[in-house]
């Protein structure tokens, strides 16, 4: 039976994004059933995050996932203090919800594991990405901006950040993002006590 995973994050392009990016992952029997983000462009912090989290848990009860991962965009921020109200808020939260629970990030955000695929984005975009280093996307500030003056006129959407994530190579990405490659492995195989999510 395969393993089921509910993601947490912060927004639309998450939420169009993030299957395309993880559909890799039903061949080794693991279903993202779906991306929860909050309503009407709220915050993700801690409090959100548990709120989310039980919501999603109660609306799936009939078959409950195996496991909820929350992914927060670090925006560069040092990755143990930005994750440490989550874990504090979420990792105790054994009382009524069996699930793992794990906390893993972005190192500034989901646009920045585009560029490590450069050879897709590259047939996206018609063009080649620009003048950053493609080979560490972790380290490539406001990813979002630079993705955006890339796509000229015609702006970046939630919907053009899943025309992008359709075409993109998972193994790629993992191979060049040490964050991508850690949020994969938690969804795949980290456990509440598996602490290897920083």
């Amino acid at each position: 039976m395969a393993k089921r995973v509910i993601v947490v994050a912060s927004g639309e392009t998450e939420r169009r994004s993030l299957p395309h990016l993880l559909r890799h992952l039903q061949e080794f029997g693991v279903t993202v059933v779906e991306v929860r983000i909050p309503p009407s462009h709220k915050t993700l912090d801690a409090q959100m995050a548990d709120r989310l989290i039980k919501a999603a848990w109660f609306e799936h009860l009939s078959r409950p996932p195996d496991k909820i991962v929350l992914v927060i965009d670090l925006d560069g921020a040092e990755p143990e203090a930005s994750l440490e109200p989550f874990r504090k808020r979420l990792l105790d939260r054994t009382d009524k919800i069996s699930a793992d629970i794990l906390c893993t990030y972005a190192q500034e955000h989901l646009e920045a594991w585009y560029f490590a695929d450069t050879e897709n984005l590259r047939e996206y975009l018609g063009r080649a990405p620009g003048k950053i280093d493609t080979s560490r996307p972790d380290e490539i500030q406001n990813p979002k901006l630079h993705l955006s003056h890339l796509l000229g006129e015609r702006g970046y959407t939630a919907r053009i950040s899943e025309e992008i994530a359709l075409n993109l190579d998972a193994d790629r990405i993992a191979a060049r993002s040490p964050s991508f490659k850690k949020f994969v492995a938690a969804i795949m195989n980290g456990s509440m006590n598996n602490r290897d999510d920083r």
